[in-house]
């Protein structure tokens, strides 16, 4: 009832929110990507997305269908991996942003050294500039961090989403007062974004709090110091969206390799890319 390839693609299409994402990222066409959401939807009888010709979202079935679908593509991996008797060994360096700090990337992270426990993964957290530039020192192996910007294609793409200003529930910016930041130090890629919309708009701003963790953002967002940009699908417990600030615009998350990839690397890359969806949202 479910094939396995169509669920591969449905997670891709609920990771990228693009069509033409999901089929670049499978290399398939984008009508063979519509045809196999076109036959999920047959036999669950309901839509999975809503579609329009600017954006693409999960409906509330479709949200249904992400867990169902993880389980069935972890459980064929697994028993694939059985009956292949592959042992993958040797050490993997992995670099994962900050922003993932809060996420279920350890449950990714989990799975994957269970069903290769001969790997030796060594994880480093760090601001997503940091890791562009360990990776292209050779430093680390493979990397799951924020693309610079517009006009970056480097990498799988993860998933997608939007920027927004959060903190404390009733904080209100004053339109004639400098806009109180709360940023990550140089060469935080969402400090950079947040620094160049207000300075294009001509609003004044001041940093409040610097930090180069998360943690200590969130603490001084809920303080109510000031404002931080931030994805709008992984906004922490405590912070809501703040108005009356310019647009941020979207936010792309790649999965960045140094040289010829290892099969070790290529089952991390797998498993993150499958397990894309728990990454999109908070603990």
């Amino acid at each position: 009832m479910y094939d396995p390839v169509q669920l591969r693609t449905f997670l891709t299409v609920a990771q990228t929110l693009s069509f033409t994402q999901a089929a670049g990222r499978l290399g398939v066409r984008q009508s063979t990507v519509s045809q196999h959401v076109r036959r999920l939807e047959e036999p669950t009888g309901r839509p999975l997305f809503f579609r329009d010709t600017h954006s693409v979202e999960l409906t509330e079935d479709g949200e249904a269908l992400l867990g169902f679908a993880r389980t069935i593509l972890e459980a064929h991996e697994r028993a694939a991996a059985f009956f292949t008797g592959t042992r993958l060994r040797g050490r993997l360096r992995f670099g994962a942003s900050e922003d993932f700090v809060l996420t279920r990337l350890p449950e990714v992270l989990e799975g994957f050294r269970h069903e290769h426990p001969e790997v030796d993964l060594e994880l480093s957290v760090e601001l997503s500039g940091v890791l562009h530039e360990r990776l292209d020192a050779g430093r680390l192996d493979l990397v799951l961090a924020k693309r610079r910007g517009p006009g970056d294609e480097r990498g799988r793409l993860v998933w997608r989403d939007r920027m927004v200003w959060i903190g404390a529930e009733g904080l209100r910016v004053d339109p004639e007062r400098p806009v109180p930041l709360i940023v990550f130090p140089p060469p935080g890629i969402t400090r950079a974004r947040a620094l160049e919309v207000l300075e294009r708009e001509g609003r004044a701003w001041r940093i409040a709090c610097t930090s180069g963790s998360l943690s200590g953002l969130i603490a001084a967002a809920r303080a109510g110091l000031g404002v931080m940009a931030h994805t709008r699908g992984l906004i922490p417990p405590g912070l809501v969206r703040v108005g009356g600030l310019p647009e941020l615009g979207p936010v792309e998350f790649a999965l960045l390799q140094a040289g010829r990839p290892t099969p070790a690397s290529e089952a991390l890359a797998a498993a993150v890319l499958s397990g894309g969806d728990r990454l999109s949202r908070p603990a």
